[in-house]
């Protein structure tokens, strides 16, 4: 009879199955990419359900696992534009070029797994990074340009008394490159020199002779930066 709630133990299990894709589909267009200033990341999760014909949840995992990371990645491309950017509003009013959009779309390509979790069902949950750097070099038309004399400044440079708000495309002093937002300073970075800003503008935080400094001192293209914000 049409409409009737079907019965016993195969309508219950028809009932289950429906609900169960309706959670998970409900929960697929809720999830949203998270953007972690702290580690210089956005990640995005993304769920891979089973296809229940399968013969086995061996034969359906491999099938979740791809729909799972596609998710993911419809989640990074559909929160990148709306990042900030240094020089004034988002990632998006940087998109001028067909080619900018294309390199965006190239670096969501390359997003990497962080996590995944596979269900007994063969279906699964995938979550994947992408650097925030590797954004701001597809903005820019990177990748970066290395010193005719090659890398000589430090790993890591710590800014410290930054009151400018997270964002991409910062540049620090004369360089331009990765950038981490912290309270603190990390562990790993105790030992690293240490500059304090003197001010910020749009698309720049200053520094102490940063303009021509050597590289020694103030960093340099392949320089870490670490901006400790009040």
């Amino acid at each position: 009879m049409k409409g009737r709630v079907p019965t016993g133990r195969r309508g219950r299990n028809a009932v289950g199955v429906t609900v169960a894709v309706a959670v998970a589909f409900a929960f697929a267009d809720r999830a949203q990419a998270d953007v972690d200033w702290a580690k210089g990341v956005i990640t995005a999760e993304g769920v891979g359900l089973a296809d229940r014909h399968a013969p086995s949840p061996a034969v359906a995992r491999e099938p979740a696992r791809r729909m799972a990371e596609d998710a993911a990645r419809k989640q990074l491309a559909a929160q990148i534009p709306a990042l900030p950017y240094a020089r004034g509003g988002t990632v998006k009013d940087q998109l001028a070029s067909t080619a900018a959009a294309e390199r965006i779309a190239k670096a969501v390509e390359r997003a990497y797994p962080i996590a995944a979790t596979p269900q007994t069902d063969g279906s699964w949950t995938v979550t994947l990074a992408l650097p925030l750097e590797a954004i701001r070099l597809a903005v820019e038309g990177g990748p970066r340009t290395p010193l005719p004399e090659g890398d000589r400044g430090p790993a890591t440079v710590i800014v410290e008394g930054v009151t400018a708000p997270p964002a991409l495309g910062y540049a620090i002093g004369s360089w331009t490159g990765a950038v981490i937002w912290r309270k603190d300073v990390p562990v790993w970075a105790k030992d690293a020199p240490r500059v304090r800003a003197t001010g910020a503008k749009p698309g720049a935080i200053e520094i102490p002779a940063g303009k021509g400094a050597p590289p020694t001192t103030t960093g340099g293209p392949s320089t870490l930066f670490i901006v400790i914000t009040k």
